[in-house]
């Protein structure tokens, strides 16, 4: 197992507002290489929705299966910002021209990622937010590395307040044919549901 960090994240320091979904990409290829996998079950969450596509078409056949836990897949030439409601959008934009660091209040991060987790559970996740590269969420997909034969799995947590489950639906047949497995969590359900999403990738990696 191997748990990857972005650029500007971890052991990959680097200024987020440079970052872009091929650099995001190319990085966790970099990492895949060092470890000396060759063929790998890909699991990316939330906002890798716009990166997973790219680093699928990096790697190509060494992709055994793709999984796509709560994604952000946006249709082919639009962003993840391009998703958000017209609220939001303001608001994240105010935000950007404001200069503030994209960092969640305590109470809007518990509401939308939150919902289903204990105190400590939170305050875990709570200390390690850090802002996003703007770039991930504002630059256009490209989804065309989606169109070759990797088997693909959606796994739909239920009770998701930021990525609504039945926008799940519709950013899933963004990726193709895949198997959809519905999981009654959060949204930070590797948190809050570890046994059972774990259970789930196991599966999946026991499979190819």
């Amino acid at each position: 197992m191997l748990a990857v960090d972005l650029p500007g994240r971890g052991v990959h320091p680097a200024a987020l507002d440079a970052v872009t979904i091929e650099d995001a990409a190319a990085s966790v290829v970099a990492d895949i290489d060092a470890a000396g996998f060759e063929v790998v079950v890909l699991v990316g969450h939330s906002l890798a929705g716009c990166s997973m596509p790219a680093t699928i078409g990096m790697l190509g056949p060494r992709v055994g299966h793709a999984v796509f836990v709560a994604c952000t897949v946006p249709d082919d030439g639009s962003s993840a910002f391009d998703t958000l409601d017209l609220e939001m959008q303001a608001r994240a934009s105010g935000a950007a021209q404001d200069g503030e660091p994209g960092i969640l209040s305590s109470e809007l991060a518990r509401s939308l990622f939150g919902n289903d987790l204990n105190d400590e559970q939170f305050a875990w996740c709570l200390e390690r937010m850090m802002p996003e590269a703007p770039g991930l969420v504002t630059e256009a997909v490209d989804l065309s590395p989606l169109r070759s034969p990797v088997p693909s799995t959606w796994v739909r947590p239920i009770r998701d307040a930021i990525v609504a489950p039945d926008k799940q639906l519709r950013y899933a047949q963004n990726v193709g044919q895949h198997d959809l497995i519905d999981l009654d969590a959060g949204h930070m359900c590797m948190i809050s549901r570890p046994e059972e999403l774990g259970a789930i990738l196991n599966g999946i990696a026991g499979s190819i």
